[in-house]
């Protein structure tokens, strides 16, 4: 392992002695060491309260344990990188911390005379007033300890090929110490070494970046042993108050019937299909009610017998959810149906109601608009379900995975409209994209507390 680097414990390794034995934990692994030499207590201990390079700490080593047990080291601790456990530094510049276990940190020979240039997948942002440097072709971040290695980032970040070393160390530090905190950036591969492979370039910075951070197990998320406590049960409530007074009640199918005459699973399965073409006579409230019910309400209120997280009331409802804890809400645009007057309106799944919310006039308009053009312009929509999230109702027990769940949630919701409009012989179709700014505008939506991440349409089958 290359002496370019000090090597420390990561701040959330504790170490404690009782008697002969010593234990190593983080807040994912123990280890305990039993009768541990004098020379591998020491360099634990200076791991935990210095930065030394391997070579010192071998050197602590070889003078109280012996040669062997020094050659040995280096061995030992690669065991620890693994576990992401050790931390590398090139003072007084910047500090690599892995982000997840199996970690490898191996520095790269290279030509110094070649140009440098850094990923285009690297990013920096802020955290407690520093910056940090991630991808997400790395499982580590590197924490910017000095204003020069930020502005050595920025100056790797222009498309520049005479980015060697001597141009990126001139009037800023010492070149053995910048040549130090490159070799760190190619070793957490912040510096793309390599042209990217075919496979690689497909990805988009955004998509790549939140494919990682929502399947990554990540060290520095809160502990699972940490048992997350609901606070906002009054801001996020199992459904949502009630949006206005203007109440439009919704009939109750009668489901035992149903069950009689719909046509099987496996036919729905097989038959489902985008339609986004309509009857001339649209759908009617009683069927918008039927397919709300079937889909989206509330069937039954319960709590918990053992409730550690203090969630409070659950729902159980006709499609999944992480937790039960049902962060999507629903909200029919009504463009045209029988009984039912076009605008803007809640679904109340608890009632199985609808609360009217805007009359309709040209945003409200604009919002059909937007679903039409975005499903190749064949038919103006009937009706346009657009699903939002109450982030908080989520976000405080998912931590990192949170938006991505949501997706999920909204795909097994899709499949449930899509069933059901099938079964009922209406003409779904489920939309890549919507405009969340125009609606929350439409809706009066904070939209760091409630977003639209959603769009579907609805209408009646062509006969």
């Amino acid at each position: 392992m290359s002496d370019f680097f000090t090597v420390s414990f990561r701040p959330d390794i504790s170490l404690t002695t009782e008697g002969d034995q010593l234990t190593l934990q983080s807040p994912q692994h123990r280890l305990t060491l039993s009768h541990p030499q004098p020379g591998l207590r020491t360099a634990l201990e200076h791991l935990l309260h210095s930065t030394q390079t391997v070579s010192q700490l071998q050197a602590v080593i070889a003078e109280l344990d012996g040669i062997e047990a020094s050659l040995n080291f280096e061995f030992e601790l690669q065991k620890l990188i693994s576990l992401g456990w050790i931390s590398h530094s090139v003072l007084p510049l910047a500090t690599a911390i892995a982000i997840a276990e199996n970690y490898q940190f191996v520095a790269p020979v290279f030509d110094w005379q070649q140009p440098l240039m850094l990923s285009r997948f690297a990013f920096l942002r802020q955290e407690n007033q520093q910056f940090v440097l991630e991808s997400p072709l790395s499982i580590a971040k590197i924490i910017l300890l000095d204003w020069r290695a930020t502005a050595l980032i920025g100056k790797l970040a222009e498309v520049d090929v005479s980015n060697t070393l001597l141009t990126l160390a001139d009037a800023l530090i010492d070149a053995e110490i910048v040549k130090a905190f490159m070799q760190l950036l190619m070793a957490t591969g912040m510096i793309a070494l390599e042209p990217e492979s075919k496979a690689l370039s497909q990805w988009k910075f955004h998509n790549l970046l939140f494919h990682r951070q929502t399947r990554l197990q990540r060290l520095d998320e809160p502990s699972k042993s940490e048992i997350p406590q609901f606070e906002d049960h009054e801001q996020f409530p199992i459904v949502k108050s009630p949006m206005s007074e203007q109440v439009i009640s919704l009939e109750k199918p009668n489901l035992e019937a149903l069950a009689k005459t719909d046509i099987s699973l496996t036919q729905a399965i097989e038959s489902r299909q985008s339609i986004r073409d309509y009857d001339d006579q649209p759908i009617t409230l009683s069927q918008l009610g039927e397919f709300l019910y079937r889909c989206a309400r509330v069937k039954e209120v319960y709590t918990l017998e053992d409730d550690p997280m203090n969630i409070g009331e659950c729902t159980k409802r006709p499609y999944p959810s992480g937790g039960a804890l049902y962060e999507l809400e629903i909200y029919p645009v009504i463009n045209r149906c029988q009984g039912l007057d076009a605008g803007l309106y809640h679904y109340q799944p608890l009632s199985h109601t609808l609360h009217a919310i805007a009359d309709w006039h040209p945003e409200v308009e604009a919002l059909i608009f937007d679903a039409w053009k975005a499903t190749a312009q064949q038919d103006i929509p009937q009706v346009l379900l657009i699903v939002t999230a109450r982030f908080g109702r989520l976000f405080w027990k998912y931590h990192g995975i949170g938006y991505g769940l949501i997706l999920k949630h909204i795909g097994v919701l899709y499949q449930t409209f899509y069933l059901v409009a099938t079964a009922m012989k209406l003409a779904p179709t489920a939309i890549g994209g919507g405009n969340s700014e125009q609606f929350g505008k439409v809706a009066q939506l904070n939209a760091y507390v409630e977003s639209s991440v959603g769009e579907f349409m609805l209408g009646s089958l062509k006969k």
